[in-house]
């Protein structure tokens, strides 16, 4: 196959950046995508030139770290696939493929295609922990969980923090992935103590980063490459209403 690209170029967060055209030869069908550019990168540096810096950690779809938009939809649109998941064959002989970093105020572009993501590391800081007894290793059923409820928490913690829901929202919001990360906590009894002032925290550093409020679009939802619901959204307003209205909100921003 040969391709050509459109990258964004972009010296330093400083620079201003600009999509630059490149051709890729010979790329075999079954290469994921990421290894496709490693070829490109492979003769950009032959030829003296600055190889295109992007991210990538585990290349198996579990760390989040591959996060580029393809041709305008985050990870390229295959529903349920990871930008390091997606193949090649996946696209056809000749064909123009834009590659872009996430486009949010919160997520500003450090070079080329890598942008910073650090707020989501600071939102789970906010309130992402729980409090427990340490000791000895405890029964493997000393805390009876209901099966619909240990379902729902671990399809919530199936969130791998990536920012796809952040890119492709209008609004540039959070939502989702703080939803994700209060219900996952709250719906097992060990996050029960913390759960009203996690949610008001969590919810309070989401908008001191600057992430836009939710409006319903479901943008989010449909490029989640986990899958992860909207009703993880609804959990976090619930919760957060909830705390509110008990005064729990006070408390939470006393520390």
């Amino acid at each position: 196959m040969n391709l050509t690209l459109k990258v964004w170029r972009q010296k330093d967060a400083r620079s201003t950046g600009a999509l630059v055209e490149y051709t890729a030869r010979d790329i075999v069908p079954d290469m994921s995508f990421l290894e496709m550019l490693d070829v490109v990168n492979e003769g950009l540096i032959a030829r003296g030139e600055a190889p295109i810096a992007f991210d990538s950690d585990c290349r198996e779809g579990i760390c989040g770290t591959c996060a580029l938009v393809i041709n305008g939809i985050a990870h390229g649109g295959k529903r349920g696939t990871t930008v390091c998941q997606l193949h090649m064959r996946n696209f056809e002989d000749g064909q123009t493929i834009v590659i872009e970093p996430w486009r949010a105020r919160p997520f500003p572009v450090l070079k080329d295609l890598i942008t910073d993501r650090s707020p989501f590391d600071r939102i789970i800081q906010a309130g992402g922990f729980i409090s427990v007894n340490t000791g000895g290793t405890p029964d493997a059923n000393s805390i009876p969980v209901p099966k619909t409820q240990s379902e729902r928490s671990m399809d919530a913690a199936a969130c791998i923090g990536c920012g796809a829901c952040v890119a492709m929202c209008p609004n540039a919001a959070a939502a989702l992935f703080t939803g994700a990360k209060i219900a996952h906590l709250g719906l097992l009894p060990q996050g029960q103590p913390e759960r009203e002032r996690r949610a008001v925290a969590m919810v309070a550093q989401s908008q001191q980063e600057l992430f836009g409020s939710c409006t319903n679009i479901g943008e989010c939802e449909a490029v989640c490459p986990k899958g992860i619901k909207l009703e993880n959204i609804a959990f976090m307003n619930r919760d957060f209403l909830r705390a509110n209205w008990r005064g729990r909100g006070a408390l939470a921003e006393q520390g």
